[in-house]
């Protein structure tokens, strides 16, 4: 039963990375399409209003991917915290939580929090320098 426990563990957390992945790259992605669309609207919309309407309604679109990414990542890393807390504890019931450094645990939580900040970063870049040039 423990293996099968273990089994599932590990899974879900290769799952949660492959989410975590997923969940980054289409922010990131969606930043950078946004920051070039936005741009390339920019002569447009000194004189078209509807065209400034559009810019703002892809800035409503860049915050709310960005925050649902972000929110996904903060219980992307809840799930990872809770799951390798779980696996550290199987592991000391069974003798071999020596082979596995809990300062990983650490480490994860700086990855995730440098994820967040590209993805708020790329988030703020890609709203503030279209207007910058406009």
């Amino acid at each position: 039963m423990i293996e099968h426990l273990h089994e599932h563990m590990t899974s879900e957390l290769q799952q949660n990375a492959k989410t975590d992945t997923i969940f980054i790259l289409s922010a990131i992605l969606l930043n950078l399409i946004m920051l070039a669309v936005n741009s390339g609207m920019v002569e447009k919309s000194r004189t078209d209003n509807s065209m400034l309407v559009v810019m703002l309604l892809f800035v409503i679109l860049i915050v709310l991917v960005n925050l649902v990414v972000i929110i996904g990542l903060q219980k992307g890393k809840q799930t990872r915290t809770k799951l390798q807390t779980g696996l550290m504890e199987m592991y000391k019931d069974k003798s071999v939580d020596k082979y596995y450094d809990p300062s990983l645990l650490g480490n994860y939580n700086t990855r995730y929090n440098l994820f967040i900040m590209v993805v708020t970063f790329t988030g703020i870049i890609a709203i503030v320098v279209p207007f910058v040039l406009r």
